[in-house]
């Protein structure tokens, strides 16, 4: 890396842990997933070419760390409902029972809604971060939405 390290890991911890969470749904193992991510980073000769290159590096190796995580044999599952990691700053108003429908979406939305809208990435770049089509992402994102205003609207969803 051509920065310091420290500054590094302090300017990208919340955004990778939050990804983490996101796949997760509880602390303990989102931290664990940020920090194999970040002894990645130590570990390895990475250059990155700006900002905007990083975050997207850090978002997919950090998915493809908690997917590896998920599958693995002796996970626990374990509900963590209570456990949603604190909102920034910016982000105090409370949107807690937004932000557990987005948790409780499957995988495959619940990736293309944070990129979306928690991230501020738009579709063609969630194509190239995620590899799908473009017309994957969108109809990903609308048919995110549709489960999200069932299940904010108290109906049960069917997931995928």
């Amino acid at each position: 890396m051509s920065d310091n390290f420290e500054d590094f890991y302090e300017r990208n911890w919340k955004y990778v842990y939050r990804i983490c969470f996101t796949y997760m749904k509880n602390a303990a193992d989102a931290e664990d997933c940020a920090e194999d991510v970040f002894v990645k980073v130590l570990n390895g000769n990475f250059t990155f070419t700006n900002e905007l290159h990083e975050r997207k590096w850090l978002a997919v190796t950090a998915g493809n760390r908690c997917k590896d995580k998920l599958k693995s044999a002796g996970r626990k599952t374990v509900d963590y409902l209570n456990e949603i990691p604190e909102p920034a700053a910016e982000d105090q108003a409370d949107h807690s029972e937004v932000l557990e429908a987005v948790l409780d979406l499957p995988v495959k939305y619940k990736e293309v809604v944070w990129l979306y809208y928690y991230d501020g990435y738009q579709t063609d770049e969630i194509a190239k971060i995620l590899k799908r089509p473009h017309s994957t992402i969108r109809n990903q994102l609308r048919d995110a939405r549709g489960l999200l205003k069932k299940a904010l609207e108290g109906d049960t969803y069917d997931r995928k």
